[in-house]
């Protein structure tokens, strides 16, 4: 039987993380695929050359007048991608089938979802496309649609369906202002311009009547599961009757993330807070879940002491009296557990270090570099409630607390002991000490993500647990 393969060094592991090679190699394996090219090795040069792995490749789609237009071209002009739609592609683009297309357009004849497949193919191989992303609107309009842009190797990150009760829609067909300069679209009711300027050269476009209306609403319930089903994986359904800026909003917050990767993933997480905010049992059900090593550094301090290690009786004395472990010992302990194969194999999560900025740069000095990081903010009057009335039973060493978790019986109640550090003004000295250090650290880890640490504890694990699945945001999108 072979021997298990031995875990990489986390110099290597980071450097994969950080470099994201297993992504960049999953979609280089992806496009060859795809596209089946003849010289797969050029292919790939060509490919690495672009480098547009995260150029936006979103579908917008929805009934008519949900907002497919001003969703899509708000998207355009915020991830400075390309606008294609079938409007676009028949009226503003020069391509070579552009006039065969017309051409059944003239002849009031319905155009070939094959035709439109390869014209939005052509469209899309030209270098803006290639370089800046897309946002396609209202294509595909039915499963064939989908399968054949599938088939020509289009293939979305993002699928972004918006959705509104009939009789919303069939108003706001009515209500349709079109500004013939920039295609905008606005409405008579729910969108109307402020600039004298546009509101005169505003026209009404040749919409259905709402019979016609009707009839396309019909037509696209009747298409529409067969779209969900291919897209169902990538696919995000907005309720487009609230107002533009919410639905804008949640659109621009789902394309930003990354939908989840095969890539291998070892958890190393870490959490900071102040004291009682609940890092400790978060920990232990984040380690129960996914089985991942939970630390403490100061219980790990503690067993080093207990154990009688070098380091052990070297930080002894300090713990004794009650003194700060230098950072250069607390280190090697550290250093020494997070290197173990138990931790590089199944992962970990930390919390008691670092606690400042010059902490957080050892760190990473000694190569070891979480992936998820979370604050736990809490406010003072919580901090104190929870902690100053915490007790210990000696004879059994059960915690109690005086208003969430009181002692069950009288007898147990008057011998319960306080620690000392659960003393107001030792509370008030260490959360003072949290503060005075947590923006430099906040900002050493610019892509932490923060906790309500003052909610049910399942309500912030199922929180912790969708960012640690989750891959993160793309940095190069703009915020809202």
């Amino acid at each position: 039987m072979a021997a298990p393969a031995r875990p990489w060094p986390p110099p290597v592991g980071a450097y994969a993380e950080e470099r994201e090679l297993f992504r960049l190699l999953q979609n280089m394996l992806e496009e060859l695929l795809i596209h089946k090219p003849d010289d797969p090795i050029q292919y790939m040069i060509n490919h690495l050359k672009q480098n547009n792995d995260d150029a936006p490749r979103i579908c917008v789609l929805g009934p008519p007048a949900s907002g497919k237009t001003t969703v899509a071209m708000w998207l355009c002009k915020h991830l400075d991608a390309i606008h294609i739609s079938q409007e676009t592609l028949l009226f503003k683009e020069i391509l070579a089938l552009t006039r065969e297309a017309k051409m059944y357009k003239e002849r009031k004849q319905k155009i070939p979802n094959a035709l439109w497949a390869n014209l939005i193919q052509e469209r899309l191989s030209n270098v803006d496309c290639i370089k800046q992303g897309w946002i396609l609107e209202g294509f595909p309009e039915n499963q064939e649609q989908a399968w054949m842009l599938q088939s020509s190797g289009i293939i979305p990150r993002h699928v972004v369906v918006l959705y509104a009760p009939d009789t919303v829609l069939i108003e706001r067909n009515s209500g349709k202002r079109l500004d013939p300069f920039t295609a905008e679209v606005y409405h008579t009711t729910f969108d109307w311009p402020s600039d004298p300027l546009i509101q005169q050269r505003l026209v009404k476009p040749e919409d259905l009547s709402e019979q016609e209306m009707s009839k396309k609403l019909l037509e696209y319930h009747r298409n529409f599961p067969g779209v969900f089903q291919i897209y169902q994986k990538v696919l995000k359904s907005i309720n487009a009757d609230q107002p533009s800026m919410d639905v804008l909003s949640q659109v621009l917050t789902y394309v930003q993330t990354r939908h989840r990767s095969a890539a291998p993933f070892t958890p190393r997480i870490l959490f900071c807070g102040p004291p009682g905010s609940g890092k400790s049992l978060q920990a232990a059900l984040i380690a129960q879940k996914y089985s991942v090593v939970n630390i403490c550094c100061g219980q790990l301090l503690k067993e080093a002491v207990a154990d009688k290690t070098k380091l052990g009786e070297l930080i002894k004395p300090y713990i004794d009296n009650g003194y700060p472990v230098p950072d250069n010992l607390v280190m090697k302990i550290l250093a020494e557990r997070l290197n173990a194969v138990d931790c590089m194999t199944n992962g970990w999560v930390l919390y008691g270090f670092p606690r400042d900025i010059e902490q957080g740069e050892q760190l990473q000095k000694s190569h070891i570099i979480p992936n998820r990081v979370f604050f736990f903010n809490l406010s003072y009057e919580s901090i104190m409630e929870r902690l100053s009335q915490r007790r210990i039973d000696p004879v059994t060493g059960e915690r109690y607390h005086m208003t969430f978790r009181p002692a069950p019986a009288p007898e147990i109640q008057v011998r319960l002991r306080q620690n000392p550090k659960d003393k107001e003004e030792n509370i008030e000295k260490r959360v003072e000490t949290y503060y005075r250090n947590v923006k430099e650290l906040e900002d050493f880890y610019q892509d932490a993500f923060y906790v309500n640490a003052d909610q049910d504890p399942h309500v912030i694990s199922e929180f912790i647990e969708s960012c640690i699945i989750k891959p993160l945001p793309c940095k190069k999108l703009k915020s809202l």
